[in-house]
């Protein structure tokens, strides 16, 4: 199948007037101008599909508030439709493994990923498991090693969410943040400031973490830190084989990523905000620096179409540049070298989008199968 009249934007710059063909799943050609016998892109924009190594949506699918449960199927099918009609052809579902407050427990975490597998088949996304190890919680490792040795993981992070360092480096902070997130649970501020004080004590299982860590670089799996906030805590993560540097909250933790050869990856709500919701690192000031690879959309999916046109318009990074951010940059970074870009051969993966001052996704295409349209084609 060719589309015509589509205005391009492949690795070294913009085609503004071709024709790409999808071929048994692949791009089979790109090619200047318009060819008969095609569909109408009617000028529309086509970059490659989007690729979101951390997304939250989730758990919050199954449960948007507390005590109000919905069916897997039902919770999976809606994000799955969401996440094509936002442009995000492949995803990270991140499911914790932590104990205490909220909707994630460690063995429904392992429940979620299995129930992930059942169903992976049957949606319109390339949806994958990002695992998400918490070192003050280190009874959940065996359960998340299961998942790794069943090959049910494709990426795993390393985080440790307790106050005094990370995002929460203020416990004032910490507190207001849970205080707020709780709401609708029972727990008094008195209760969260207790438990931030014990996590404040409690020891971290970092000989745990590596042991973790060991497993999934020994299946091939991606390794990522979380939160790093100082070059400390980045040379910690390196040593543990971290490839990746997920939300760093501070520049000279960046910085230091970048110095040892880590992907760096912000989130796309930061980005398209103008700054972190929690008083950390912009993720503007850190593309501006040169020092942020790649972003994710951590809790709002919309978000990574959005910051990458959002780049461009405002003239931080011209457009191919900012399309990397959200698709090649992060198929390398996870091992995808087979998508994340317009070229010939590789998995047609493409998003048409109309630009304007609120991008809007036309039409999805997964391994060359139209999965998401607005009837705008011709």
């Amino acid at each position: 199948m060719w589309i015509k009249n589509l205005k391009l934007v492949l690795p070294e710059g913009i085609l503004p007037r071709g024709s790409v063909s999808l071929e048994e799943g692949r791009i089979g050609s790109i090619v200047e101008g318009d060819v008969a016998n095609a569909l109408d892109g009617r000028g529309l924009t086509a970059i490659p599909g989007l690729i979101d190594m951390h997304g939250d949506m989730l758990e919050r699918e199954l449960q948007p508030r507390p005590g109000s449960r919905f069916p897997f199927e039902l919770a999976l099918y809606e994000l799955d439709k969401r996440l094509v009609g936002s442009g995000i052809t492949t995803a990270y579902a991140s499911i914790s493994f932590i104990e205490g407050w909220g909707t994630r427990d460690p063995q429904e975490g392992l429940e979620i990923i299995q129930n992930i597998h059942r169903y992976r088949e049957r949606l319109l996304s390339d949806l994958k498991v990002h695992a998400r190890f918490e070192v003050t919680t280190p009874r959940s490792a065996p359960i998340l090693q299961e998942g790794v040795a069943n090959d049910e993981i494709h990426l795993v992070s390393l985080m440790d969410h307790s106050p005094g360092q990370g995002q929460f480096r203020d416990l004032e902070h910490y507190v207001d943040y849970y205080s707020r997130w709780m709401r609708g649970h029972s727990e008094s501020e008195a209760q969260i400031r207790a438990r931030a004080q014990h996590l404040l004590e409690a020891p971290r299982a970092w000989h745990i973490a590596r042991e973790v860590a060991a497993v999934a670089l020994s299946k091939g799996i991606p390794l990522a830190s979380h939160d790093d906030d100082t070059r400390e805590k980045v040379d910690l993560m390196g040593s543990l084989g971290a490839s990746i540097s997920e939300f760093p909250v501070t520049i000279e933790a960046a910085q230091e990523a970048k110095r040892r050869g880590m992907g760096v990856v912000m989130g796309a709500p930061n980005a398209y905000r103008g700054g972190s919701h929690s008083g950390n690192l912009s993720a503007l000031e850190g593309i501006r620096a040169g020092v942020v690879d790649g972003l994710a959309s951590d809790y709002h999916p919309a978000s990574l179409l959005q910051s990458v046109f959002k780049l461009d318009r405002e003239g931080v990074l011209p457009l191919p540049q900012a399309v990397a951010l959200a698709t090649w940059n992060i198929a390398r970074m996870c091992g995808l070298e087979d998508r994340g870009r317009l070229v010939n051969g590789l998995r047609a993966d493409l998003v048409l989008v109309e630009e304007g001052a609120c991008p809007r996704v036309r039409a999805t295409f997964v391994a060359g199968r139209a999965v998401y349209s607005d009837g705008s084609l011709g």
